[in-house]
C-alpha cells in the first residue's frame, strides 16, 4: 500500500431535522451570508423558506445567487464572486446538488481574486484563499458536499475543466435523504450513474495490495447496484434515499483512493463530450463506461475485471477469468440501460461523431490520458465510436 494523508475534516450533519443546527453553524464564519441554488426546485419542495428561516433566526445577513446551471458556468462563478466582494460575505450556503456546490467553491476562491475565475480552472491563476463553504445536499451524485473539488464549464471555449484545492473543502455539509424525495428517476438513475464512476475509477487500478479498500469500493458499488431501483419506484424510501446519499459522500471524499496514484479515464473523457453538448454529466458517463471497460479489458488487466464480476455483480467464480471479465461488463451494462432505463448510445441522444476528434485531443491535451490504461487521442476515439 502507498503512503498517503487522508485529511477531510468536514462536518457532517446526517438525517431528519438537522437543519436547526444550521444557523449556529454559519454564525461561526461571520453574518453576511451568500445563499447560492440551481433553478428553484429548492422552493418547490419547501427547502428554501426552512433555510430561509434558520439563517433570519440565527440573526443572520442574507444575499442571494440563484440561477447556477446543471454543468455550471464560469459565468455564474464570476458573478457569485462579484457579489461577494460588493457585499461583503462571510460564509457561502450552497443549497442543491453538485452542480450549486462546485460554483460555490469557486466563487470561494475566486472572490480573492481580481481576474476571470477561469484562470484559476486553467491554473494561471492559484488558489490563495476561499471563503468558508457550508452546504446543503439535495442529489446524490457528485460527492461534492464532502470533496475539495469541482467542475466548471466555458461555454465561449468549450472547455469543461475539473480542479481540486484543499481550501475549497465544505466546512459542514447538511445531508437529509428526505431532501431527495422529490429527484425524478431520471435524475437519480444518473446521479447513481455517477456514483458508480467515481468508484470504478479508483477500483480499476491494478495495484494488488489494496484489499481493505477494494472491500469497501465493493460494498459501496453493491449498495449502488441494490438502492437505486428502490429510490426509483419508491421515491421517498428513505433506506435506499439515505444508502445513496452516504454512498455519494464516500465515493468520492479521498478514503476509497487510499495512495492510489492513478490518473481517472472516463471523466476527462466525457468532460469534452458535456462540454460540448450539455449533456447530464451522470449519462454520459453510463454510455461511456461499459465501452471504456470493453476496450480496456486484456489478458493484463482481466484479473481486475474477474475480481469486480464475482465479488460486485456474484458471478461463478469457477468460471474462466475472460468470461467472468466479460459477463461483468454485460451486467454493469445491463444495470446502466435495463434496470435504471438510461440511454445506452451517442445516437440516441443526437452526438454523432462530428467532434470526435476534437474532444478526444482535449481529453488527452494531445499526448497521453493516462489511467488503468494509457489511453491516446485514437483510443479515446476508438471508445467514442464504440458509443454510437
Amino acid at each position: 500500500m502507498n503512503d498517503f494523508i487522508y485529511d477531510v475534516p468536514v462536518k457532517v450533519y446526517f438525517g431528519k431535522d438537522q437543519l436547526g443546527n444550521l444557523g449556529e453553524e454559519l454564525k461561526k464564519y461571520g453574518k453576511r451570508v451568500l445563499l447560492t441554488y440551481g433553478g428553484g426546485s429548492i422552493k418547490k419542495i419547501g427547502l428554501y423558506d426552512k433555510v430561509v428561516a434558520e439563517i433570519k433566526k440565527a440573526g443572520l445577513e442574507l444575499f442571494e445567487l440563484s440561477g447556477i446551471e446543471p454543468n455550471p458556468r464560469v459565468t455564474s462563478v464570476n458573478k457569485g464572486a462579484e457579489i461577494c466582494k460588493k457585499e461583503k460575505i462571510d460564509v457561502l450556503l450552497a443549497v442543491g446538488g453538485g452542480s450549486t456546490i462546485d460554483a460555490t467553491k469557486f466563487i470561494g476562491a475566486a472572490t480573492f481574486y481580481e481576474g476571470d475565475a477561469w484562470d484559476i480552472l486553467t491554473e494561471k491563476a492559484q488558489v490563495t484563499n476561499c471563503l468558508p463553504i457550508v452546504t446543503v445536499l439535495t442529489l446524490a451524485a457528485t460527492g461534492s458536499e464532502m470533496d475539495p473539488g469541482g467542475v466548471i464549464s466555458n461555454l465561449e471555449t468549450k472547455d469543461k475543466i475539473g480542479y481540486m484545492h484543499p481550501l475549497m473543502l465544505p466546512k459542514v455539509s447538511f445531508l437529509d435523504p428526505t431532501n431527495t424525495f422529490t429527484v425524478s428517476e431520471y435524475q437519480t438513475a444518473c446521479g447513481s450513474a455517477d456514483i458508480m464512476s467515481h468508484i470504478i475509477e479508483v477500483y480499476f487500478n491494478m495495484n494488488q495490495d489494496m484489499y481493505m479498500l477494494d472491500c469497501v469500493a465493493e460494498g459501496l458499488m453493491k449498495t449502488v447496484i441494490k438502492y437505486t431501483p428502490i429510490a426509483m419506484k419508491e421515491p421517498e424510501n428513505y433506506e435506499a434515499r439515505a444508502n445513496l446519499m452516504w454512498a455519494s459522500s464516500w465515493a468520492i471524499n479521498g478514503f476509497i483512493d487510499g495512495g492510489k496514484r492513478q490518473a481517472w479515464s472516463c471523466h476527462p473523457i466525457e468532460h469534452e463530450v458535456s462540454a460540448i453538448y450539455d449533456i447530464t454529466h451522470g449519462l454520459g458517463l453510463a454510455i461511456l463506461t461499459p465501452r471504456w471497460m470493453q476496450y480496456t479489458l486484456d489478458e493484463t488487466t482481466v484479473s481486475k475485471f474477474y475480481q469486480f464480476g464475482c465479488n460486485v455483480f456474484g458471478i461463478d467464480k469457477d468460471m474462466e477469468p475472460m468470461a467472468v471479465a466479460k459477463k461483468s461488463i454485460e451486467m454493469l451494462s445491463d444495470f446502466f440501460f435495463n434496470t435504471l432505463g438510461l440511454k445506452s448510445t451517442f445516437t440516441e441522444i443526437d452526438i454523432d461523431d462530428t467532434n470526435f476528434s476534437i474532444m478526444a485531443e482535449k481529453a488527452c491535451r494531445g499526448r497521453v490520458l493516462p489511467g488503468f490504461k494509457r489511453l491516446n487521442q485514437q483510443d479515446i476515439e476508438n471508445i467514442f465510436k464504440m458509443c454510437l
